[in-house]
């Protein structure tokens, strides 16, 4: 699951073993948990993901790091544009505020659609080519991304910024499938389904809808 960690300063939080002393044990809960967050939100399993989201955030709080909590909302921010639930960062922002860290800033600025206030090179290197691209070219920088959550959030603000055409849709949904993520999957099944009756394609939307019951399932009748 290391690969669900987005933002290179979460890094940070993990064990390095560099050989050096061991890190605080706030540090190894804090990355420990927000690995654990995004595992259970991206499967739509949303009141266990918030539980440890707020065990996460408590690690950190509890030890006095801002710019560490500051960089947990800005992960969770991250999460949830991925899954095209449009998250504006407010608290990220407030406590960023009194902790500033140009490459957070950077990343905050990418996630809400300021991309021309965006200092590029400090953003993390999988979506560098999306933000320098001209919009025309920006679905298929998303389609070279091989990291398949950074892929999955560049299509996410592809779809935001009414850039996305129709294969960085199928590209999410399958991307999203692979994963075995189902938030994400609905929201881009549904997202097709819709574009599919406005088309009067009543077979493609057959298929759609059958994809969306049985990813709504396990959702409807979670385990306990």
């Amino acid at each position: 699951m290391k690969t669900l960690i987005m933002l290179a300063g979460v890094l940070l939080l993990a064990a390095c073993g560099s050989g050096g002393p061991p890190p605080p044990d706030w540090k190894r809960d804090a990355a420990d948990l927000v690995e654990r967050y995004q595992k259970h939100a991206l499967l739509g399993e949303n009141v266990l993901a918030e539980r440890y989201f707020q065990q996460a955030v408590a690690a950190t709080g509890g030890a006095g790091r801002v710019a560490e909590t500051a960089r947990l909302w800005l992960v969770r921010c991250a999460t949830r544009r991925a899954m095209l639930i449009d998250d504006g960062c407010s608290e990220y922002a407030e406590l960023a505020r009194f902790a500033p860290d140009a490459a957070d800033e950077a990343y905050h600025r990418f996630l809400t659609l300021h991309w021309d206030a965006v200092d590029v090179g400090l953003l993390p290197g999988q979506h560098r080519d999306l933000v320098r691209a001209p919009a025309d070219k920006r679905p298929a920088a998303v389609a070279r991304i091989d990291d398949p959550l950074a892929r999955l959030l560049d299509a996410s603000l592809l779809v935001m910024r009414q850039e996305a055409d129709a294969a960085t849709l199928v590209l999410a949904t399958e991307t999203a499938s692979a994963q075995g993520w189902r938030q994400p999957l609905l929201t881009y099944l549904k997202l097709q389904e819709q574009q599919a009756a406005a088309r009067g394609d009543a077979a493609e939307q057959a298929r759609l809808a059958r994809r969306i019951q049985l990813v709504e399932e396990p959702l409807l009748h979670p385990r306990p």
